[in-house]
């Protein structure tokens, strides 16, 4: 017989003799219960190390600024549905921002406020520590006036998964708002909010940006840093500004941008941000090239009426003095496959096995996210939406199969798929195509098949995830309308140079706005 001290104190349970018969199974060993009950013994030995570092106080991030927890609206205050909690939380009393209200998506921690990241499963859970971009806007002296409703896990191109029920397009109620940034991008079209944050990992800035008509930037990888910030991938995740207006969408990334002292690995130790909204310039864009993406256009899903409309508008600008020109990138039609290979492992590894924290940097951990993750998976995982459940079952027979073979095959030919866009980017300053190739769809009725949910939840569009796989700054702004309902065009350009980016969709948009006013 096995024993050991039931008194002893200890974080982690010496696991029991029929736990470690499970654990034996599972890497494939048998053991007998002889051998089992010296495991047994070499185990409480090797987690004295975890008895260590558990009565160690562990650093977190800081909280600046006084608030109150604030409140979830009722109806009468949620008309779009794109409120998840309200609060008014003021930051420093001068600043860029001063007196800016701006909405976080639902994965960014504010100390104090709930935060469910769009799931019942972690309804309940309230951060006690503040995202470095919450510091930073506060800093600057933005009011954060509350969050706003994301997709159920940010796993959703469309705005019907949130748990607390379907995001609303203010544009037009039956389509799509977009996903799954969905909440951010309402409360800056229907003007409740000056500007918000979102956060991209397939494009959750700039669709429901396109969908709603307004300007979203997914920045270059690293360039904001995404402490404190539930991730998907480490290689994926961007957070950044969404607004009505490019100015403004400038003047949130000059507040954000740059360096987190080394609690976010993601980014380079030579990092440089502008002050974006000085080097907006005018109308002018004489000496830049702007590349028409062949790819990007004329795909199975595209309505030939997109498709004329962003070639058009990005044509306007040869008016403003710009060179434009078709460019053939031929490996971005494989960009999609690369991101969502990628995702599909990171769904298990980081997302929710890793507690949406995963291992292997050099970072901050939210150790309390990860407590709350893992107790409500294990007692509610069929409250997860099904296209989550079909991507965290797949990624689970991908990884036990094939372990992570195909993950490191999608990082190294992601690569390639990086080192071709650099290569046009030697000729152009910013490539244009369709953010969506298509109109926003109609939102689904309220009784779907598992197939036809997850159908409607992950669209089928080949130009966002290419540019998470590669890292490059992409921007949707909105190039006009056809039957009532918003085109966006995305500005892809070079890494690190949002400043030139911002100055290119500048001039379109007072291009546009002056077309327009005519």
């Amino acid at each position: 017989m096995c024993a050991f001290n039931i008194f002893s104190a200890r974080p982690v349970r010496v696991p029991s003799i029929k736990k470690i018969f499970q654990l034996s199974a599972r890497i494939g060993c048998d053991l007998s219960e002889v051998e089992a009950c010296q495991y047994q013994d070499v185990m409480g030995s090797m987690l004295e190390g975890v008895n260590i570092v558990d009565a160690i106080p562990e650093p977190t991030l800081p909280v600046k600024y006084p608030r109150t927890p604030g409140y979830r609206p009722p109806d009468h205050e949620n008309l779009h549905r794109a409120w998840y909690w309200k609060t008014n939380i003021i930051g420093a009393k001068e600043g860029i921002l001063k007196d800016k209200r701006i909405v976080l998506k639902d994965t960014i921690a504010v100390a104090g406020v709930p935060m469910m990241a769009g799931s019942w499963l972690t309804e309940n859970y309230v951060p006690e520590f503040d995202a470095t971009v919450t510091t930073r806007i506060l800093d600057a002296g933005g009011v954060i006036a509350g969050k706003s409703v994301c997709e159920d896990w940010c796993y959703s191109d469309s705005s019907f998964t949130a748990a607390k029920g379907p995001v609303l397009n203010p544009v037009e109620n039956t389509v799509t708002a977009g996903g799954s940034s969905s909440g951010s991008a309402v409360l800056v079209a229907t003007g409740e909010v000056d500007m918000s944050l979102g956060g991209d990992q397939g494009g959750s800035i700039r669709t429901p940006a396109s969908c709603c008509g307004i300007v979203g930037l997914k920045p270059t990888h690293g360039l904001v840093p995404y402490t404190g910030i539930l991730p998907l991938d480490f290689s994926l995740d961007h957070v950044g500004p969404m607004a009505r207006k490019v100015y403004d969408c400038a003047l949130l990334l000059e507040a954000i941008a740059g360096y987190d002292d080394g609690l976010d690995p993601r980014q380079p130790d030579t990092i440089k941000s502008h002050q974006y909204t000085k080097e907006l310039g005018g109308s002018s864009l004489k000496g830049f090239s702007i590349g028409i993406l062949k790819e990007g256009f004329d795909q199975e899903t595209s309505d030939s009426r997109v498709d004329k409309m962003v070639k058009k508008s990005a044509f306007q600008l040869i008016s403003l003095d710009a060179k434009v020109e078709e460019v053939s990138v031929p490996m971005h039609i494989t960009g999609r496959a690369i991101a969502s290979v990628i995702a599909l492992h990171s769904v298990v590894d980081t997302m929710l096995r890793g507690g949406s924290a995963g291992t292997g940097y050099k970072g901050f951990y939210p150790t309390s996210w990860i407590d709350a993750i893992g107790r409500s998976l294990q007692s509610q995982p069929d409250d997860l939406p099904p296209n989550v459940k079909a991507c965290w079952m797949l990624g689970e027979y991908l990884k036990h199969e094939y372990r992570n073979k195909y993950y490191a095959k999608a990082q190294n030919i992601r690569r390639l798929l990086t080192e071709d866009f650099e290569k046009a980017f030697e000729k152009f300053d910013a490539i244009a195509m369709p953010t969506l190739p298509f109109l926003p769809p109609k939102m689904p009725s309220s009784t779907l098949t598992i197939k036809e949910y997850t159908s409607e939840a992950l669209f089928d569009n080949y130009n966002l995830h290419t540019f998470n796989a590669t890292g490059h700054p992409a921007l949707s702004i909105n190039a006009g309308f056809v039957d009532g309902l918003p085109v966006g065009m995305m500005l892809v350009g070079r890494k690190f140079d949002e400043h030139n980016l911002l100055k290119v969709a500048y001039a379109f948009e007072k291009l546009r706005d002056k077309i327009a006013a005519q």
